[in-house]
């Protein structure tokens, strides 16, 4: 049999061929924009391992030699989460890998799935619910980024006052995602840390057009000129979602930070 020349299937078959092999190992599915239909080549293979209970801990702590034992990875990092791990092999292919154990199957919100490997049928007739957004979170994420833009401008302007012009032109971007995460937050999703992450796909992208101006050179006159815009642009969209959520807005923050740079000439 002549193998898949697509990276990311041959990805598959190795996990499955891996798995296969390893008795801590009660199911794999794959998930992500391949099991949905939406993949392209630029996709990563998106895999969750389904552990038997009292494995679990073992295959998290095994986890890099797990991966490894897969294909030659190039990168291997789980970023200090415990059920995941990220790597890139030498073929191209990328994995994202999911751990969970049997027992909570029902926690799994993974959306349309496949199945790879189920001898004990653990995955028969299984729905996964898609993820989505908690209300409580949203709403404390909206208090952070309504808090938090006003150190990041108090720092841009402390740049811009000192003359130190590629620190404003950082807070300048930390201030532009702040916006970006506030544009999420009011389309129903929820703030990243990434906020550009998958924007496109994820919110309507028209209300952020009027931050297209911001990307500016690294010039005294042109950050001054962005900064201001885009604390225009937070004041409109900050106040009109802490109203609509009945959260406060920190309209003493934006006299005094705000002020500040309203005053830079």
């Amino acid at each position: 049999m002549t193998a898949p020349a697509d990276p990311g299937d041959r990805l598959i078959d190795r996990v499955v061929e891996v798995s296969t092999r390893d008795p801590r190992v009660v199911a794999v599915f794959e998930g992500g924009s391949r099991a949905r239909g939406e993949a392209d080549e630029h996709s990563d293979v998106d895999i969750t391992i389904v552990a038997d209970d009292g494995s679990l801990d073992d295959l998290r702590t095994g986890k890099d030699a797990f991966v490894r034992s897969i294909g030659n990875a190039l990168f291997v990092e789980d970023f200090g989460i415990a059920d995941m791990a990220f790597a890139i092999f030498d073929d191209g292919s990328e994995l994202e890998l999911h751990l969970h154990r049997v027992s909570d199957l029902d926690s799994i919100q993974a959306g349309r799935h496949r199945v790879l490997l189920d001898p004990h049928d653990v995955l028969a007739g299984r729905v996964f619910p898609s993820a989505a957004p908690d209300a409580d979170a949203r709403s404390q994420q909206l208090r952070e980024v309504l808090m938090w833009f006003w150190h990041d401008l108090g720092h841009f302007t402390t740049a811009i006052a000192r003359d130190q012009l590629w620190w404003a032109a950082g807070q300048l971007e930390q201030l532009r995602n702040s916006c970006v995460n506030l544009v999420r937050l009011e389309g129903g999703g929820e703030a990243e840390e990434e906020p550009y992450w998958k924007l496109d796909l994820e919110v309507a992208t028209d209300p952020l057009e009027p931050l297209r101006s911001t990307f500016v050179p690294i010039e005294r006159d042109a950050l001054i000129a962005a900064g201001r815009e885009v604390l225009a642009f937070f004041r409109a969209h900050g106040l009109a979602a802490a109203l609509a959520n009945d959260l406060p807005y920190p309209a003493e923050l934006d006299a005094l930070v705000g002020g500040r740079l309203d005053e830079l000439t």
